[in-house]
This record gives structure tokens, sequence and C-alpha cells, in this order.
């Protein structure tokens, strides 16, 4: 647009200018920004942050030379996982927009995430409570780390100065320990995957190999360098582990994972090649002590052996005082002998008499005559038992008769009694069983009436 001095051409081009309000303009500038910057992400430190009551976040967002407001609203913040503070270095994810009531240019946040070290941090605490619950770090599932390892398998960087530190120390302290070097990458993309394949590498080749423990482990960094040992899947592959595993990651002041899950932690690489090999002076001073008992334990010996020579020497004697001892043991072996064979004749005589007279107690003539007056007292305890039991029958006949007298029929007819029956021979108990004129049979003692029923009288007649 062209600018005169002439105040009448400055009146007229107002007059054809199109005039909008402030509101309007920020109105304007807002959808402007809004289409043009949908989405951004912007890399910063936190301050002037503010949290009132609604639940919105207010703050600004800068760098060394530049800052920007920014506003996270509630339905928003909650997805933050974390509370943020002043001079956090966070990574916001939103939209650029206006506010329209001050006209201040300002950065909607959709997602914030940590930056740099705090998110790692925040991911390291997370996962080391989540494997903590699972009771990866518990001292009941950890191996024992020894100090006298024949062969021992690294798994670091082959170029890193871990390696070296620990091929140093166990120069020094016990060279004849075997290592093994498993190179894996310890920092960057891939590293934990080279990790977990060393480790799963020695436990297959452990046998064959003949390894007896690992060292895992690089020397110091900052937390985005050690991230693999922070790794979940690495810490898995440690705790699957058959072979005990020390973890020497870092300096004193570093922690990883894989130190909590690993058998045992080391401050330094060289602190672990410490712990895992004896120290070889030890080893001299042990064998200078073997060697001073074991020529003490000889000259002992050789004194004893000596002192035993010289009681020998005095033990021997001439040979005519050494025959004539023989002589003497000769003599008494003889009478010692000589008894033996008198008493083992008499013992021998003894032992043949007691079967000549078993012999003679078995002779058939001898069974025969105690076999026949077994016979005979076997007869009268026959004929005994037999006369016994005849008599015990007959007692009990007799007194079977007697009673069977007392309650016979005949015994009854004979007291003067008579049994009546009718011409079909039953009894006639009641005076209702006959009937006038009928034919009755009385029995006595000696023979039978037949009579006939002229009258029955009942007893109450």
């Amino acid at each position: 647009m062209a600018y005169s001095n002439d105040p009448s051409a400055d009146s007229s081009d107002r007059q054809s200018e199109h005039v909008i309000t402030v509101s309007s303009l920020n109105k304007m500038a807002r959808t402007l920004l809004e289409a043009n910057f949908p989405n951004v992400v912007v890399e910063g430190e936190i301050s002037n942050l503010a949290m009132p009551a609604s639940g919105h976040w207010y703050f600004t967002l800068k760098d060394r030379s530049s800052q920007i407001r920014c506003a996270m609203f509630a339905n928003r913040n909650l997805s933050a996982g974390f509370k943020p503070g002043n001079g956090n270095q966070v990574i916001i994810r939103g939209r650029l927009s206006i506010y329209e009531g001050r006209g201040d240019y300002q950065l909607i946040a959709e997602r914030m995430e940590e930056a740099g070290d705090g998110a790692l941090r925040r991911a390291f605490e997370e996962l080391k409570a989540k494997l903590q619950a699972e009771g990866l770090f518990d001292s009941k599932s950890k191996q024992n780390i020894l100090q006298n390892y024949q062969h021992i398998g690294v798994i670091t960087s082959a170029t890193g100065a871990a390696i070296q530190d620990i091929l140093s120390v166990f120069g020094r302290r016990f060279p004849a320990t075997e290592i093994t070097l498993l190179p894996a990458a310890v920092q960057g993309i891939g590293a934990a995957d080279e990790i977990i394949k060393a480790i799963i590498t020695a436990n297959r080749l452990a046998a064959k190999l003949g390894i007896q423990a690992l060292i895992v482990g690089r020397g110091g960094g900052s937390l985005e360098d050690l991230q693999p040992f922070n790794e979940e899947a690495v810490a898995r592959a440690i705790y699957a582990s058959n072979l005990p595993i020390i973890s020497a990651v870092g300096h004193e002041i570093d922690f990883t994972i894989t130190d909590f899950v690993a058998d045992l932690r080391a401050q330094t690489p060289s602190a672990a090649a410490e712990l895992m090999s004896p120290s070889q002076n030890e080893y001299f001073d042990l064998f200078q002590r073997y060697s001073s008992k074991f020529t003490q334990i000889a000259r002992s010996r050789i004194q004893a052996g000596q002192q035993q020579l010289h009681w020998l020497l005095k033990q021997l004697k001439h040979p005519g005082q050494r025959l004539q001892e023989h002589a003497q043991n000769l003599d008494q072996l003889e009478s010692r002998l000589q008894r033996a064979i008198s008493n083992r004749t008499a013992r021998q005589n003894q032992t043949l008499a007691e079967l000549n007279r078993s012999l003679l107690a078995s002779s058939p003539s001898q069974v025969l005559k105690q076999s026949r007056l077994r016979l005979q007292n076997g007869l009268n305890n026959l004929k005994h038992g037999v006369k016994d039991q005849v008599k015990r029958k007959q007692a009990n006949i007799i007194e079977l008769s007697r009673s069977l007298n007392i309650i016979s029929p005949l015994n009854t007819l004979a007291r003067g009694y008579s049994i009546t029956y009718t011409e079909a021979e039953k009894v006639i108990r009641h005076s209702i069983d006959v009937k006038i004129g009928s034919k009755i049979i009385s029995h006595v003692e000696k023979g039978r009436i037949t009579s006939t029923v002229d009258r029955i009288l009942a007893d109450d007649d």
C-alpha cells in the first residue's frame, strides 16, 4: 500500500479500508496458527508452572534463548503419567494457538513425556518395582559366587576398557584363570539383544567350554548409555541363566536393573575380577606353609625311622642263641602237641561211648519192647475207658426209665384213672366233645370198656 503526505488522500484511503476489531484479528490469527500448526513436537524446560483448582496446567516452556506459553487442560494431563515440576525437561506434543482474550501466542499441550534421563529414570523405577514384585531380586534364587573359578566368561564390548581392566586384574591376581570373551555391544540400538544372545550362548556352551561363571558389564556412562542393562529382556535372561552371573556395570554410583537381578553386583568391572579371582600371593604363601609343613613331617619321619632302626639293631642276636631259642620253642610245641593229642583222644572216646549208648537205646528190639509196652498201656486205658462209659450210659438209662415211668400214661392208669376216646379214637377232653347217644371207649389199666352216653353233666350242674 502506498503512503502519501496529502491529508485529503489519507482520508479517502481510510474510507476505502476494511477495519476489523481486535477480537476478529486474534480470532483470524488463531485460525491461521491452528490450521498450519495442528501437530508440533517441542522439547524444553518447564518454568512458571501453575496448577489451579480447575485441574489445568499452565507453564512456560523454554530453552536457552526462547520461551513459549503453554496450557495443558485437565482432560489431557491425566495421561501424562507423572507430575511435572519447574526445571523438568519435557517433550510436548500439541498444537499452536492464540488465547484471544489477551492475544497471547501459546502451545496447547495434548501429550507430555519426560525427556532424556527423566524418562529413562521413570522407566527404570517402574521396571524395578515390577521385577521386584515378581521375585526376580529375591536372595533365595541367587547362586553363590566363588573365588576360585578355573574358567570365566566375560560379556562386554571387545574394544572397551572393561575387558582390559578385567584381564589386567586376573593377570595380576591369578593368571591361571581362563577367560573367554563373548563380545557384545554395550550401548546403542541392538545392544540388549546382543547381551541376551551372549548369555544364552554361554549357557549352551558351558559344558563344552568348561565355563563356570559369567561377568556381564561395561564401564561408566550416562543413564542413556547404560540403558541396555536396564532392559527387561536382559534382566530375565540373567535370571534364567544356569551359570552364576556377577553384574559389573558402570562406576560405584551407577545402579542398573542387572545389578539387582544378578547373583552378585560389583561396583566396577575391575571389582568383579577382584571378587572372582584368588590372589596368587595367597597361594604362594599357602604353598610355602605346605612346603614347611612337609619338610617338618619328613624330618620327623626320618628321625622316627632312625630310632626304629637303632632299636632293631639292638634286637639282633647271635645265630647260636637264636638256635637255642628255636630248640626250646620246638620242645614247648612238642609238649603242647602231645597234650592236645591226648585231650583230643579222650574227647573222641567219650563221644564214641555216648554214641554207643545212643545206638543201644535205638536198637530194633529195644524199640519193639517199648512199642509193646506203650500198646499194652493203651489197651488198658481203652478197657477202663469203655467200662466207665458203659457204666455212665447204664446210669443214664435207669434215670431216664424212672422219669419215663413217672410221666407214662400206663402208670397213670395203674392208679385208677382211665382215658376215654370217641369211636374215631379221639381223646375226649371236654364234655362238649360228645353227644347223648354217642359211643365212647374207656381205656383202663387192663382192657377197654365201650359205653353209650345217655346224659351229659357240665361242671356247673
